[in-house]
């Protein structure tokens, strides 16, 4: 397989005692086994707990950092750095490098992520091959919501509920 990169979107504050944690670990671990590289804002939550399971399966995790933030530098599982300016680069860098999207529960910045690449598949501005993938049921209300207002949405998007379905669907379709 060529190398394939899939963007992971989640919570930086997620602690690993927290079973999100565990779930972005495990979501990491099996990407890399699958063979594919992952990217991440670099920082902490479930960026660190997918860096960690990807690196500890053998695989690539590349960390999109933001100088805005005033953080220093990224955590330690990351094997490749991109540092950007500005959150709009930031974000724009990471929906550029991946070729499937995956959504983890967490906070603001999520949802911002979320609604970007939502809207730009929405909207034909992404390459119809690059699915967007929700985890677990945490976004499901939004979804819903979204969905009484625009019903046609809910096709640019794919609910699963494991890792390894999240697994199976990108085998599948990438």
């Amino acid at each position: 397989m060529d190398e394939i990169t899939i963007s992971i979107f989640g919570s930086g504050k997620t602690e690993p005692e927290e079973p999100v944690f565990e779930l972005a670990y495990q979501l990491g671990s099996l990407l890399a086994k699958a063979g594919f590289v992952i990217v991440n804002g670099g920082y902490g939550g479930t960026m660190t707990a997918a860096a960690k399971g990807a690196r500890d399966a053998g695989g690539k995790v590349i960390g999109v950092t933001c100088s805005a933030f005033g953080q220093t530098g990224a955590n330690p599982y990351i094997s490749e750095v991109i540092v950007t300016h500005s959150l709009e680069e930031r974000l724009d860098r990471l929906i550029q490098l991946g070729d499937a999207y995956i959504v983890l529960p967490g906070s603001t910045g999520t949802l911002l992520e979320l609604a970007m690449v939502w809207e730009l598949k929405n909207k034909g501005f992404l390459d119809k091959k690059k699915t967007l993938i929700l985890l677990g049921k945490y976004w499901q209300p939004l979804v819903d919501l979204i969905d009484l207002e625009d019903p046609g949405s809910k096709k640019n998007l794919t609910l699963v509920s494991t890792p390894e379905e999240v697994i199976q669907y990108l085998l599948k379709t990438l």
